[in-house]
């Protein structure tokens, strides 16, 4: 375990996006440990100053503080993205990810941090929902809101086995980072979820590690349960990008096969189905047995061989053993 006397080690930065968080931060900047490099602060033009002296004074010195700040208000995600770019400039080689509320628990940047330089993983995450104690906390709302939007990730991203994959508190291998085109991430709400989908095209491998959510006095903006209709229309979109790409353009292979006759089938049989059914309903006639039988077996067939792909791509999940 890495302990707070450990020497700074210069390769590893900390990104802190800032919104509104004027009183929270300072008591971020003095939970960081002193063995952490670089701390990028961005400034992503609140209603709130950031209070630069407070924070310097707080450091001592001990790790190098960079102040940033965007333009414009650019949302959690784009203010990650400019400290992003910034650890890329000067050549780090693990970045973590904290938000400025003090929600997150810094006691688990050891495990973070020991998962990358062990090369157990790419990309290191919190999960909340296997701490049940701290799971019991979590407001109802959204509790299920989070445990619904994990699922269409799960199928939108095809990491299949990451859970809570919107929590915002993890660590990238910035070899990995370099590989990427920041613009092609969300800027908001959906940029954890972005970034998660983009690292799949590389097979990264994405390292849970189990974490209690905090919740203090800050009122988040935003409304969890209403995630999954809100990304729906993001996530439809990564799926089948996801789908083009894996199975028909970068490789072909037996998924590829179980979704080109699976799809067509269970389309057909459904949609057949329906017309036919119409059709004798209205007419007050009973369907043939053969126009039964076609739709029945068409129906059933291509969703075997969809559930053959679903579990093909559950297969070649990029995997790594998970920390309890």
């Amino acid at each position: 375990m890495i302990m707070n006397q450990k020497m700074l080690d210069p390769k590893i930065g900390i990104v802190i996006p800032f919104y509104n968080a004027s009183k929270k931060i300072i008591e971020v900047i003095k939970a960081i440990p002193n063995y952490i490099g670089v701390v990028i602060i961005v400034d992503d033009c609140g209603n709130e100053s950031l209070p630069k002296q407070e924070i310097l004074n707080i450091i001592n010195d001990n790790y190098k503080i960079v102040f940033l700040k965007n333009s414009k208000n650019l949302g959690v995600g784009g203010a990650t993205k400019t400290g992003f770019s910034k650890a890329l400039e000067l050549d780090l080689d693990i970045v973590i990810k904290i938000d400025a509320d003090n929600q997150m628990d810094l006691g688990y940047l050891p495990t973070l941090i020991e998962s990358l330089k062990s090369n157990e993983a790419d990309y290191v995450k919190g999960n909340r929902f296997r701490d049940l104690k701290s799971l019991k906390k979590m407001p109802f709302a959204r509790r299920i809101g989070n445990l619904f939007l994990s699922f269409l990730i799960k199928i939108s991203t095809g990491y299949w086995n990451v859970f809570d994959p919107t929590n915002g508190y993890f660590a990238i291998n910035v070899n990995l980072l370099r590989q990427l085109d920041l613009s092609r991430l969300a800027n908001r709400y959906f940029f954890e979820t972005s970034l998660i989908a983009e690292i799949y095209y590389f097979n990264a491998r994405i390292k849970d590690v189990t974490m209690p959510a905090i919740y203090s006095d800050e009122k988040s903006s935003m409304q969890v349960w209403k995630m999954p209709a809100i990304f729906s229309w993001n996530l439809l979109k990564l799926f089948i990008k996801r789908i083009v790409k894996r199975y028909f353009l970068y490789d072909f292979n037996i998924g590829s096969i179980y979704i080109l006759f699976g799809l067509p089938l269970f389309l057909f049989g459904v949609t057949y189905g329906i017309y036919k059914w119409i059709y004798y309903y209205s007419n007050q006639i009973l369907a043939p047995t053969g126009t039964i039988m076609l739709v029945t077996l068409s129906i059933i067939l291509g969703f075997q061989l969809l559930l053959q792909a679903i579990q093909y791509d559950i297969i070649i999940s990029p995997k790594v053993k998970n920390h309890d």
